[in-house]
């Protein structure tokens, strides 16, 4: 069976305006499991700073052997929406154990977070409503307003000044809606939730925050930014994943009972798709108690942050303070950035670069992501080879800006 050729024809164009841009998308498929170190295609062993399993539990064997286990009892998928016969055990006990842990009311689940933000807006917000999105937002919180039928506006990031414009220019809205990531993945900085609760409260808005890079890594015990921050109580609804620090699969919303219960009639990701299996809603209960009785990984995961951030200033890179394990390295120019990467692939450690549109032209950067699992000498290392691609990368463009004069 052959393509039309007048599709075939736009879609080889549109590949080649991309490859044009250097927007083309490579993936590396790992020849291991995920983990501090991986295999690549060709055979070798690379240290992985660029993967979001920040507690180390993706490949954690005592993790596997829970959802292994619990997949003998409940099988491997749920072959059902939850409201058909795709709720389990598993995940009615999931909802209220992350309920107790995150100190909200009530939960539902989702197969992830992307489908928990695609099928949140739509549902709570119509033609006379109100959305304002914080620009550094989520592709899946942006796809998800996109999906309502929502006035919508776009502040600058983290611009509370703006934001607070915005809301007292909100005219008739009936119902307004504040949503933010609470940790951006783009550069590990979070959002002022104590500001913006303060302006949810003074504007009677809804306040939503994706918490997916915070769970696991920032609070006391792992429960996320709302927790770090102290606003507890204060957030409506927190969307999240189990597929990042907590090393599992799937997602939720999380908050006031009267918005969940109004989700779980009228979200459309929630009601027309398959359930999450029950296996890893197993596992992300596993996870939930082990934080709460081991706190070892978080010791960890927040002494290696540490340490990396230490040692690439002490390499010479440039590193804005913070304690959250995505690290960025602004090199500016994209074909620098690009080329950095590549190299530091082949000096055995696999590392993103981020360039536009992910981030803003002339912002080009390496993202690193440490996890607990990191083995603190590999992190030294990577620190003097870093440092060392980064002061080439420097020396390289002052030759450059030499040669155009």
């Amino acid at each position: 069976m052959t393509l039309a050729p007048h599709i075939a024809r736009q879609l080889d164009e549109e590949a080649a305006g991309r490859a044009a841009r250097r927007r083309t998308i490579a993936e590396v498929p790992l020849g291991s499991r995920q983990g501090p170190r991986v295999v690549l295609p060709d055979g070798r062993d690379v240290l992985n700073l660029c993967s979001n399993d920040y507690l180390g539990l993706a490949g954690d064997p005592l993790l596997h052997a829970t959802v292994v286990a619990a997949q003998e009892r409940w099988g491997l998928g749920a072959a059902a929406g939850r409201i058909i016969s795709g709720t389990f055990a598993p995940h009615v006990a999931l909802e209220a154990e992350l309920s107790a842990f995150l100190g909200t009311p009530a939960s539902m689940l989702f197969t992830s977070c992307f489908d928990a933000n695609a099928g949140l807006f739509e549902a709570l917000a119509g033609p006379e409503d109100l959305i304002l999105s914080d620009a550094h937002n989520h592709a899946s919180i942006i796809d998800g307003i996109r999906l309502s039928r929502a006035r919508r506006a776009t502040y600058p990031s983290r611009d509370l000044r703006e934001l607070r414009r915005l809301l007292e220019d909100a005219g008739d809205a009936r119902r307004i809606l504040i949503v933010t990531d609470g940790v951006f993945s783009m550069d590990g900085e979070g959002a002022d939730l104590p500001r913006l609760c303060d302006l949810a409260d003074r504007f009677d808005a809804l306040l939503i925050v994706d918490d997916s890079h915070g769970v696991g890594v920032l609070g006391p015990l792992g429960q996320g930014a709302i927790s770090g921050c102290g606003v507890e109580g204060r957030v409506d609804l927190i969307t999240g994943t189990f597929g990042k620090a907590l090393g599992g699969l799937g997602g939720f919303i999380s908050g006031r009972s009267e918005l969940i219960a109004a989700l779980r009639q009228t979200s459309r990701p929630y009601l027309f798709s398959n359930a999450l299996p029950p296996a890893y809603a197993e596992g992300a209960r596993y996870v939930l108690r082990m934080l709460q009785r081991d706190e070892a990984p978080l010791t960890r995961l927040r002494e290696n942050v540490a340490l990396l951030r230490e040692e690439l200033r002490r390499c010479g890179a440039e590193v804005a303070d913070g304690q959250h394990p995505i690290i960025p390295i602004i090199l500016g120019d994209e074909e620098v950035t690009r080329a950095t990467a590549s190299r530091l692939r082949d000096e055995g450690m696999l590392v993103v670069p981020l360039t536009h549109p992910v981030v803003a032209r002339g912002q080009a950067r390496l993202r690193l992501q440490v996890s607990a699992a990191h083995d603190p000498d590999d992190l030294r290392w990577a620190a003097r080879v870093i440092g060392d691609a980064v002061r080439r990368a420097a020396v390289g463009r002052v030759a450059d800006l030499g040669r155009a004069r």
